[in-house]
């Protein structure tokens, strides 16, 4: 019962995505769109928003706060892209995602980046900055810049007669985060590759699968979530939430017998863009850019 559950809320959360979808529709195809990515590369590094073509209203966000006005925050700091960028696109929603590395001066941090565009011109960004100092809360990794270095597996292009549909894609990205939340060891709506990979603020992670299977992440109360683009050709699923710690929790042990105490010891929140690569219907990929925020923060893109 509970894995029809699951199903039938993943096809809901399909649904609801492609309805939207099917009505943005515009006729920027992906390599338009993969243009306009790197377009918005470069001028956000020559501070020059003048050289984008722009939507007469553009809606900006950077960390979860609305600007209100663009270009504001670290369009104002960066100094250069240490990159190297992966991109990914969706002609169906108009959307493009970006994860990269910056500086600004001689901080360095790791960049999720969400256009939407619409009409061939930006409409919508959004910016998730990761850096050693807007972590904040517990303690938690983060790569160092000179050795990040992209899953070239993320933006492999899948076989035509290999590729799962959209609804299919997302359904594996909603049991990820399914599995993350309260997560007891037993593995929810999805399935892995042994050799998956979890690339988190530009560290890598491997044996992602295990650490599930342990019930390590047991102090997760709650993931919120919403999926923003399928990069069909490339079998990606790009999402965006929070991950909620009520901070009750204190010692726990996990299936294979240690015990942990719990590093969440008041409430708090990691909000997160995430990416999922599938292959034969298994995730082998994961990817995201996160920072600590106020407890049960809401996105201030929610309608």
């Amino acid at each position: 019962m509970r894995r029809t559950a699951w199903a039938l809320s993943a096809t809901v959360s399909a649904l609801l995505f492609i309805a939207p979808a099917a009505r943005a529709a515009t006729s920027c195809d992906k390599s338009c769109l993969e243009r306009i990515a790197d377009q918005y590369r470069a001028a956000y590094v020559k501070h020059d928003a003048r050289a984008l073509p722009l939507a007469g209203k553009v809606r900006f966000s950077e960390n979860g706060v609305m600007m209100p006005s663009f270009p504001d925050a670290s369009w104002d700091t960066i100094t250069r892209e240490a990159g190297p960028a992966t991109t990914f696109s969706d002609p169906q929603t108009g959307q493009i995602a970006i994860f990269t590395a910056i500086l600004q001066m001689d901080t360095p941090g790791f960049l999720a980046i969400r256009l939407k565009v619409e009409n061939g011109r930006i409409a919508e960004i959004e910016h998730m900055l990761s850096t050693k100092r807007n972590l904040s809360g517990p303690p938690t990794p983060i790569g160092e810049i000179e050795t990040y270095k992209p899953d070239a597996n993320l933006t492999a292009i899948v076989p035509a007669d290999k590729r799962l549909p959209r609804a299919r894609l997302m359904a594996r990205a909603t049991g990820y985060f399914d599995t993350l939340q309260n997560n007891t060891g037993e593995i929810r709506g999805t399935r892995f590759t042994p050799e998956a990979t979890r690339i988190e603020n530009g560290r890598l992670y491997t044996e992602i699968e295990k650490g599930f299977r342990r019930g390590y992440y047991r102090f997760n109360d709650r993931v919120r979530r919403e999926h923003l683009l399928v990069d069909e050709e490339r079998q990606v699923v790009l999402a965006r939430g929070f991950i909620d710690h009520k901070g009750v929790l204190d010692e726990y042990t996990t299936t294979d017998g240690e015990k942990i105490r719990s590093v969440y010891r008041e409430p708090h929140t990691w909000a997160f863009l995430e990416m999922f690569k599938v292959n034969d219907d298994r995730i082998t990929g994961v990817q995201a850019v996160f920072i600590g925020v106020p407890y049960y923060m809401e996105s201030p893109w929610k309608k």
